[in-house]
């Protein structure tokens, strides 16, 4: 019997569309964006379509990457404000920016 081969499982962050709900899509479209920026968990949320953005952050820790934790407050769309909103970034600390805490 011959061989099949497998498909690369990792995900290309500029071949996952944003509606590819696969978790290796989800994975790869919050690092690629971590490399840029920090990303809250409304962020991750509303404009990366991963709706469990702390299980995301877990597997790709575990995977070795030096993701980091910030808690901020802001609001969300509604305008609520929400506590403890972790913010995650890569290598040193974010600038404070508009709703994080003072």
């Amino acid at each position: 019997m011959a061989d099949k081969k497998k498909a690369d499982q990792q995900a290309c962050p500029e071949k996952t569309p944003i509606n590819d709900t696969s978790t290796s899509a989800q994975r790869a479209r919050l690092l690629a964006r971590l490399q840029q920026e920090a990303v809250d968990t409304f962020t991750a949320i509303r404009e990366l379509n991963i709706v469990r953005p702390g299980a995301r952050i877990a597997e790709l820790r575990a995977a070795g990457h030096p993701i980091k934790t910030q808690r901020i407050t802001m609001a969300d769309d509604q305008g609520r404000e929400h506590r403890g909103i972790a913010r995650y970034y890569l290598g040193t600390a974010p600038t404070r920016t508009e709703g994080a805490p003072a």
